[in-house]
């Protein structure tokens, strides 16, 4: 599985790195960061799917004050009509009062009312037909709790930023908050105090000293951007770039930091340069190469990803290359529904790991490790988004990031390194996603056309359903080096019964290894073959492809392993149990179990599946016991403890 590291190491063999460490407790901070445009009556999955037109390009001309809570302005509309349309409606907080609509020069009416703007036209714009119009507004930002327009302030310095994801964009600009159209293009002129630099997306063209104390930034973007991604961000920052070298371009990394951070952040950022070379090797060039890439730091501990300038609360490793995956998996091809946004946050949480994977490779194994641990920690939970809107549910760092990141790796497992990788390429660059939006659907049928499989099952499994496996290996292997394997699986959750699943098991001695996969396709399922040495122990799937928690495995006499071996595990009992009972036994059994005492606590009947039945051993306090096992053929006793 290791075939790509040739591919994308070449960029990266030169270069240093930073400093690098792991934080498993990490994700729950950048999940917490990425939730911040938190509204209390949010958009359902899609919202409206278009309310008739086609958003081009957005010019914002605001005046704000770090200092000061609240906003003025205008923002330009261009769009088409999809429709006959004798009104236009946009997202907007009633907290801020729109004084007019102009277009064409002449003022239109327009109402608001229930965070939504509507605009009259006086006669009806056709179907086709493209048009503008210019809303100025002014007010205070509501504030939500969480926020999507923020003032604090750092070192005894103002600073004022925005962040709109999901639903709080309307809270400080008029919007359509529909994931399913991006405008093309924007420009961002800010006015602020002057002394004060402002972060936005694109490229900045201008900073005019407007002789009033006050200077006007201006940022251009020229590439498609979704609502909830433009963003600024202002304060008495300091600037530094870094410069990533690719095979098309040069891209610079425009940092604006806190003066009083910029020594440690300049040697924290360097480490985009092999991120950048990285994710441009894997999944094609860095998707804004002609215009820059930046970070503006804020004061969340988390970061988020707005398009081309992403802002950060710290500079961790991680932090860094997660927020910097999304410009392609979040912000070039964007969820198109928030159903779905593990296409986003599982694969900027996947994209973090691969930083570890490819260039420092001595934390790859925690990152899995840790993700797997986190993710088995409780039984249930979908990586599809049931309630879109609820905030904890949609940035659930266990289920949408984790989880999430845990089906792509799985995904990769099960397809293949080649066919993998090729899928999310195609998937990329597929006409109808690049540069605009996806659902899970899309990416599963790339996957599908590059693997040749039908992964309907899988996803069935690991993305509708909840919980994961617990395996119950039981191996033996003859004088001759025959192995034989029976391989049981139970579920944390009752929506999937069985997993079915490739899984790696390897064999070893202090001298010699091999990995057997066992495609595992339902409980008890036996399997055989050779090994050309003897091995002392069995490792289950030890390079952690497969989400699973608790596992066992264990070792029996080569004798009677399919026929007459009678075995309890494990043992000592926490929760779940199993008696192995071999081929011999058929039907239905009889279950007793008796105390340290002799005396009867459980009498009941069970039907062996598997060679194997359940033992049940729920409501057994802690301490000794037997159970008998009857059946038509023989009766045996096995003695267990209970923890």
């Amino acid at each position: 599985m290791r075939s790509l590291v040739v591919l994308v190491l070449f960029l990266a063999a030169s270069m240093g790195r930073g400093q690098v460490f792991y934080d498993k407790e990490l994700l729950e901070t950048i999940a917490a960061g990425e939730a911040r445009g938190h509204t209390p009556h949010g958009k359902a999955a899609t919202a409206e799917p278009t309310r008739g037109y086609d958003l081009h390009y957005h010019r914002f001309e605001l005046n704000v004050d770090p200092a000061v809570r609240a906003i003025s302005g205008s923002v330009t509309h261009y769009f088409t009509a999809l429709t006959d349309l004798d009104e236009i409606v946009f997202d907007l907080s009633t907290d801020l009062l729109v004084s007019s609509v102009v277009r064409n020069a002449l003022a239109l009416n327009f109402q608001q009312a229930g965070d939504l703007l509507t605009i009259q036209f006086p006669a009806t714009v056709a179907e086709g037909e493209g048009d503008s119009l210019t809303i100025t507004y002014a007010g205070i930002p509501p504030e939500t709790g969480f926020g999507s327009f923020v003032l604090d302030e750092h070192d005894g310095a103002p600073i004022l930023w925005t962040l709109s994801e999901p639903y709080g964009a309307r809270d400080w600009w008029p919007c359509k908050q529909d994931l399913n159209d991006k405008a093309d293009s924007l420009d961002l002129l800010v006015t602020a105090p002057t002394g004060q630099r402002v972060a936005g997306n694109g490229v900045l063209v201008e900073e005019l000293d407007l002789g009033n104390g006050n200077t006007r930034h201006h940022w251009r973007h020229r590439h498609p951007i979704n609502y909830y991604l433009v963003a600024f961000a202002v304060t008495n920052y300091a600037a530094y770039s870094d410069f990533v070298p690719l095979l098309g371009s040069t891209v610079e990394v425009l940092n604006y930091v806190y003066p009083e951070d910029l020594f440690e952040a300049q040697g924290s950022t360097a480490n985009i340069v092999q991120q950048m070379q990285l994710f441009s090797s894997l999944f094609g060039e860095y998707p804004f190469a002609d215009e820059k890439y930046g970070h503006a730091q804020f004061e969340w501990g988390g970061g988020m990803e707005h398009q081309t300038m992403t802002f950060l609360g710290a500079f961790h490793y991680e932090l860094i290359a997660h927020e910097l995956a999304h410009q392609w998996f979040g912000n070039m091809v964007t969820c198109g529904s928030w159903e779905d946004l593990w296409l986003n946050e599982g694969f900027a949480t996947y994209l973090s790991g691969l930083c570890y994977e490819f260039l420092a490779p001595e934390y790859w194994m925690s990152f899995k490790e840790g993700r797997r641990d986190f993710i088995t920690s409780q039984p249930g939970g979908s990586v599809l988004v049931t309630d879109t809107l609820s905030i904890p549910r949609l940035f659930d760092s266990r289920l949408t990031y984790a989880k999430g990141a845990f089906v792509l790796h799985m995904l990769r497992w099960v397809c293949g390194d080649e066919a993998f990788f090729q899928g999310v390429n195609n998937y990329l660059n597929d006409p109808d996603i690049r540069n605009a939006s996806a659902l899970t659907q899309q990416l599963v049928a790339h996957l599908e056309n590059t693997s040749g499989l039908d992964l309907d099952e899988f996803m069935a499994d690991w993305y509708v359903g909840e919980g994961f496996p617990s395996y119950q290996l039981l191996w033996s292997q003859s004088a001759e080096g025959e192995v034989s394997v029976q391989l049981d699986q139970s579920t944390s959750h009752t929506s999937v019964d069985f997993f079915e699943m490739p899984v790696p098991i390897r064999f070893k001695n202090e001298t010699s290894d091999s990995t057997v996969v066992l495609d595992h396709n339902f409980g008890g399922e036996t399997f055989s073959f050779a090994l050309p040495f003897q091995a002392d122990s069995a490792l289950f799937d030890p390079e952690i492809w497969i989400l699973s928690g608790q596992n066992l495995v264990l070792k029996l006499p080569v004798a009677g392993f399919a026929n007459d071996a009678f075995l309890l595990y494990p043992d000592p009992v926490i929760d779940q149990a199993w008696i192995h009972v071999g081929a011999s036994v058929q039907g239905t059994v009889d279950l007793e179990i008796f105390d340290n005492t002799g005396r009867l606590l459980h009498s009941s009947r069970a039907v062996a599946q598997g060679m194997r039945v359940e033992l049940p051993s729920n409501g057994l306090s802690s301490g000794y016991y037997t159970v008998r096992v009857r059946s038509e053929e023989r009766t045996f006793e096995l003695r267990f403890v209970k923890g």
